[in-house]
């Protein structure tokens, strides 16, 4: 008859588990320093997003932010150049995009656009062109007054970044 007997835990077992949790212990405390590095730098988070006062923009006039170190075009568009955007033919654009669709709802005087170029990435040119908007001068392409491509070799739209209006005055891009 074969029997088992249970031996109790003895001191070599404690150096056993000893050794393993000083192991796994000085394992993480490796990792840890190659793990946060790959955080994003305090810099870029404070890029992350910003917010600009709008109260001193004239009707008609244009600023242009640095966010994301891109330059952001911020126009408080005129009543006219409203009427021209939503009057254009969906199927004359190259990348069809609607006035309400790059606009928000209530604010349709602001244009918010990320102010590069989407053919090779060149700064475009405000109120210029053949549509008064934006012209990118590096190779010819010419934006409506709501960014959109109408003629050149862009293949799409200005950007739209992510914002959203705070109060009347303020916006928080990103």
């Amino acid at each position: 008859m074969a029997t088992q007997s249970k031996s109790e835990p003895n001191r070599r077992d404690f150096l056993y588990f000893a050794t393993g949790a000083v192991g796994a212990v000085g394992a993480a405390a490796v990792a840890w320093p190659l793990v946060d590095q790959m955080n994003p730098d305090a810099s870029t988070l404070a890029l992350a997003s910003i917010e600009l006062d709008l109260s001193s923009i004239e009707v008609g006039q244009s600023v242009t932010v640095k966010w994301r170190g891109k330059p952001v075009f911020v126009r408080r568009r005129t009543a006219s150049e409203i009427e021209e955007a939503k009057a254009v033919p969906l199927e004359d654009l190259k990348d069809p995009q609607s006035d309400a669709e790059r606009v928000k709802e209530g604010h349709e005087e602001w244009l918010v656009m990320i102010g590069v170029c989407t053919h090779l990435g060149c700064i475009p040119v405000g109120e210029a062109g053949d549509y008064k908007g934006w012209f990118c001068p590096c190779h010819g392409s010419h934006y409506d007054t709501a960014g959109r491509i109408r003629k050149g070799p862009a293949p799409e739209n200005l950007i739209v970044p992510d914002y959203a209006f705070l109060s009347d005055t303020l916006i928080k891009i990103g």
